[in-house]
């Protein structure tokens, strides 16, 4: 009996050190970088004064997949950095909403931003959505562009002006897009983000209208918070 019971308060001191040993919180991401066998990869982080730092280095050697677990309270904008080594480029740098909980990037050397396949985070799909959304005007403006500059060339000033009311109207949907956007996803985090991210510079009318959008428990969050502060500030500048 005395043996069944020492067994019975071992196994629980056991349990009871693993439990306080697994992570409370925190994201386990886990991916692959198809023809990446040799570098570097930083997880990064936007940090107070607006620049990148790593918060987790990972080494590769002849393997293409990863694996790590990040200290994360709440979901964040993190940044996946690939360090080439002797190569270099531009597409480098690859955004993720980052969500407590696992996750898995699968995407290639060649392709690093382009070929990016991300799940688990509600925040992210979301995100994606918008970009979608976004990526049509975008077009619209760089057709514009293109024909604006033409127009320039060839000193048509009817054209010019024709030109530049187009590309008025096509910023305006791109401040209510992303406003009414924000306003429907108002109980995620992704809706501050976006708001601080790409209309900051949006009308006070607007912007007050967002503010108002967000649910009480998204205020909360770091990018709530920063909203927040964003807003009475313009509101304390009269812009």
């Amino acid at each position: 009996m005395r043996n069944s019971i020492i067994g019975g308060f071992a196994a629980l001191v056991l349990a009871s050190c693993a439990e306080e040993k697994k992570p409370k919180d925190g994201l386990d991401i886990s991916g692959t970088i198809k023809g990446f066998k040799k570098g570097t990869l930083y997880i990064q982080r936007l940090n107070d004064s607006s620049k990148l730092v790593p918060i987790d280095t990972l080494k590769f050697n002849g393997q293409s997949d990863f694996s790590t677990h990040i200290d994360l309270k709440e979901p964040e904008m993190l940044y996946l950095f690939l360090d080439r080594g002797v190569t270099n480029s531009i597409d480098n740098n690859l955004p993720f909403f980052a969500e407590p909980g696992s996750m898995t990037i699968q995407t290639s050397l060649d392709y690093f931003t382009a070929d990016a396949t991300i799940k688990g985070s509600k925040n992210q799909d979301l995100y994606n959505e918008y970009r979608l959304m976004m990526s049509r005007l975008i077009n619209k403006n760089l057709d514009l562009i293109q024909a604006r500059l033409i127009a320039i060339n060839e000193k048509n000033t009817a054209r010019i002006d024709s030109i530049q009311k187009e590309q008025d109207d096509n910023l305006r949907r791109r401040y209510l897009t992303t406003t009414n956007f924000v306003v429907n996803h108002g109980d995620y985090e992704i809706a501050p983000y976006i708001t601080l991210a790409e209309i900051p510079d949006v009308t006070l009318k607007y912007l007050d209208t967002i503010d108002k959008s967000i649910s009480p428990k998204i205020a909360k969050t770091k990018y709530g918070k920063k909203l927040k502060a964003f807003v009475a500030e313009r509101k304390k500048m009269g812009q």
